[in-house]
This record gives C-alpha cells, sequence and structure tokens, in this order.
C-alpha cells in the first residue's frame, strides 16, 4: 500500500468513527427525548386520572373498544378505564365552550323554576285566604 492509500484509509476511518459516534450520540438525545415525553405524559394523565371517583358503567361499539385497548397495550393507562376517562375528560375540555353555553342556558332554567315555584305558592297562599 502506498503512503497515500494508508492516509486515506485512516482518514477514512477516522470519519467513519465520527460518524458513527455523531449517530449514536443523536440516538441517545432521541432515547432521552423519549423518556422525558414519555414521563411528561404519564404525569399529565395521572393528573387526569386522580380525582376520579364516580363509577360509571358504559357500552361502546367495536371500534371504541379497540382504540381503547390500544391504549391500554401502549402502555400509556393501565386499563381501559383510565383510557377511557382520559379520553371523556380531554372530549369536555375540547367543548368547553359548548358547556358553558349549556351552563348558562341551565342557570336561566333554574331561575325560571324558581319563579314558578314563588308563583304558584303565592297563588296557593291566596286560595287560602279567599
Amino acid at each position: 500500500m502506498t503512503e497515500f492509500s494508508e492516509k486515506n484509509n485512516q482518514k477514512e476511518t477516522r470519519q467513519t468513527k465520527d460518524h458513527t459516534s455523531a449517530l449514536d450520540d443523536l440516538g441517545n438525545q432521541v432515547e432521552k427525548i423519549a423518556a422525558k415525553t414519555a414521563d411528561s405524559i404519564r404525569k399529565v394523565i395521572d393528573k387526569a386520572l386522580s380525582a376520579r371517583n364516580t363509577v360509571l358503567t358504559i357500552r361502546v361499539n367495536d371500534e371504541c373498544n379497540e382504540k381503547l385497548n390500544m391504549l391500554v397495550e401502549s402502555g400509556l393507562f393501565r386499563s381501559r378505564s383510565e383510557s377511557a376517562a382520559f379520553l371523556i375528560q380531554e372530549g369536555i375540555k375540547s367543548q368547553q365552550p359548548l358547556f358553558d353555553k349549556i351552563g348558562n342556558k341551565l342557570k336561566k332554567i333554574d331561575k325560571i323554576r324558581e319563579e314558578l315555584k314563588e308563583i304558584v305558592t303565592q297563588e296557593i297562599t291566596q286560595s287560602k285566604d279567599k
């Protein structure tokens, strides 16, 4: 081998090692980010599920059941119940403006009911006084 060829081989070997090292570093960084992301997701899920104190029995179609199972199999949730509770909570959050409108209408309905009770009570009282 010529001196030139030997130097080229050494240079290529060094470059290959540098590339391998860079790829290893990148792989390690990606792994760390994935672990942090998984931890963050777990914390959000745990927080969302921590206040569960009402038991519901629901029926879902096959597609929903499959999706709930996927969430459990992925390791994000320990049970279908947890995954369903999380999805319900997230659905409610995403529809908050709708729930605000419904809440306002329900307050008006309650006020009208109270007014009706007062009217009925007054009418009954007046009828008894006659």
